[in-house]
């Protein structure tokens, strides 16, 4: 379960950042192509985050979908997954989103 090493990370980079002042919520941007199960990361964020100031925080996941650009064709479109596969059949795709895993804001006080 990568999710547990992922949700560590972010508790550790933002009790760093809190300075010791106790965090009410923390949002990530996890895009669906990084096959981060949501419910899974959710549930890690209550274990990792015992003993820490994120104790008792909210976590708020969003979830941009994916999306590619084929460079056969030029067309975009929407990822659902990741076979990288065109409509016009070329699996010569450039992934424009979805990718995304980052901490993009935390309540403290």
């Amino acid at each position: 379960m990568h999710e547990l090493a992922i949700t560590q990370s972010v508790v550790d980079s933002v009790c760093e950042r809190a300075g010791g002042r106790p965090i009410r919520s923390v949002r990530v941007r996890v895009g669906v192509l990084t096959a981060v199960v949501p419910d899974s990361m959710r549930f890690c964020f209550g274990l990792v985050t015992e003993g820490t100031a994120a104790e008792g925080a909210r976590l708020e996941i969003d979830q941009p979908p994916g999306a590619g650009r084929c460079r056969t064709c030029a067309v975009a479109f929407t990822l659902t997954d990741l076979i990288l596969l065109c409509p016009c059949g070329s699996a010569d795709v450039e992934i424009t989103s979805g990718q995304e895993l980052q901490i993009v804001s935390m309540e403290v006080g």
